[in-house]
């Protein structure tokens, strides 16, 4: 019988699918509401044709070599796979699959949130507020900053780069990028290219949206800060390690900048401590592809990537597709 191990709850439009391919006592989904144990991820993969992992979790050469020789394919619930050891999966001839495309636009209205957040102190008003501490409209009170007729700096111009890019055009933003990728820019995609110094002294916000890679590790330190405008304001919705928190909330204590967006951390859950006494950083749970629609699609996805390799075809959404 075919063994599908779910190792979180997802949304019903992707479990569904699986159900309706292969019945549902083909189906094992954890029971828990928080990332899996790794006793736990060990004991569920035994067996398993198909593995559906949440970016929680680490799928290692012991994870897939647990699972045993019938183990087909791994479809993440994400559109990174940081979380796989790629090579140890094309080394066993399984493939990895994502869930790219999805959560674009959805993850680029979060970078707008936070970015409109932190510019203006919205969440330090509105704790202020809740706080009882408002006592009326005042001249001096709560002061931010405009974001209309800025310059928005993009630190890699992927999907979502573009995305948050062309919604700059609604506040009159010059944007400016910096990809050592060299992207071709989609039509309609405002954007100059610059080298990472340039985007760094001359950008009024910086929105972070490059893949973590040892070379991207930390890409945002002490230097970078300083090399930045002390009004600028750092948003970051790619992954966490990418900034240097330590960096950061001294950068934020000193003035170094003026504030960050922050919807992903280095060692999540856990948030620095500084961070969370910092009233110049807008801090988010990792909401980017947080609404039912997005978070739905990339569950159908994931299931379709299985759905389709266990049938014997190739899935639509391989990262190594040099295993098929």
């Amino acid at each position: 019988m075919t063994a599908i191990f779910v190792a979180r709850r997802i949304p019903d439009q992707g479990l569904n699918l699986l159900f309706e391919a292969f019945g549902e006592d083909s189906v094992v989904v954890a029971p828990q509401d928080a990332p899996i144990s790794r006793e736990a991820l060990l004991e569920g993969v035994r067996g398993a044709d198909a593995i559906l992992p949440i970016l929680t979790d680490r799928i290692d050469a012991g994870v897939m070599d647990a699972a045993g020789g019938g183990l087909r394919i791994i479809a993440n619930y994400a559109v990174g796979y940081n979380n796989i050891d790629v090579p140890a999966a094309t080394e066993r001839g399984i493939p990895v699959t994502n869930t790219p495309g999805v959560l674009t636009e959805t993850t680029s209205d979060t970078v707008w949130a936070l970015l409109m957040m932190t510019a203006r102190r919205f969440g330090e008003a509105e704790r202020y507020l809740r706080a009882g501490a408002w006592g009326g409209w005042g001249p001096m009170q709560l002061l931010g900053l405009d974001v209309h007729g800025k310059t928005l700096g993009i630190y890699g111009m992927g999907r979502i780069g573009q995305a948050v890019a062309r919604r700059a055009q609604c506040f009159n933003m010059a944007v400016l990028y910096y990809d050592p990728a060299e992207p071709v820019l989609e039509e309609g995609v405002p954007g100059t290219p610059v080298d990472r110094d340039t985007l760094l002294a001359e950008s009024d916000f910086i929105s972070v949206h490059c893949p973590l890679l040892p070379e991207t590790t930390h890409a945002f330190g002490r230097d970078e800060f300083k090399a930045m405008k002390k009004t600028a304001c750092i948003v970051n919705t790619s992954r966490g390690p990418v900034v240097d928190e330590n960096a950061l909330v001294e950068a934020l204590e000193t003035g170094e900048i003026h504030g960050a967006g922050l919807d992903v951390f280095e060692e999540e859950p856990t948030v620095h401590p500084g961070l969370l006494a910092r009233e110049n950083a807008v801090l988010l749970p990792h909401l980017g592809s947080a609404t039912e629609e997005t978070r739905g699609k990339m569950a159908a996805i994931a299931a379709r990537n299985i759905v389709a390799r266990l049938n014997g075809q190739d899935p639509p959404n391989c990262v190594n597709p040099e295993v098929l």
